[in-house]
């Protein structure tokens, strides 16, 4: 089971044997709300993404993947959607990445 972007920092922290002020530190938080992230209680930065991945050595695309999809499960959840709304979600993502290239060839066309 996968757990929440909060518990998923901690688990990151622990295994590298860090405490919650050494963490706080690298990310420019204090550690009261480390801990608020930690337990649920207040939400990550985006903007703080990188960070994370630098101070883990970790890829930022995997850093991504578990905050973002902490960040959509938990609207699906809170709006009692259904799994069809992933469906419909992919499906726009592939549309839009189709429509950022044409516009990106049509662009570039028009530069020649």
């Amino acid at each position: 089971m996968k757990t929440n972007f909060g518990e998923y920092i901690r688990k990151l922290r622990t295994e590298n044997g860090m405490t919650l002020t050494q963490l706080a530190a690298q990310l420019e938080l204090d550690s009261a709300n480390l801990s608020k992230i930690e337990n649920g209680k207040r939400e990550f930065d985006e903007k703080r993404l990188e960070k994370l991945a630098t101070v883990f050595s970790l890829k930022l695309d995997d850093i991504k993947t578990e905050f973002f999809s902490d960040l959509f499960a938990k609207k699906i959840y809170e709006n009692n959607c259904s799994m069809e709304t992933l469906m419909v979600t992919e499906e726009k993502v592939n549309y839009l990445k189709s429509k950022n290239v044409k516009q990106g060839e049509i662009k570039f066309n028009t530069n020649e």
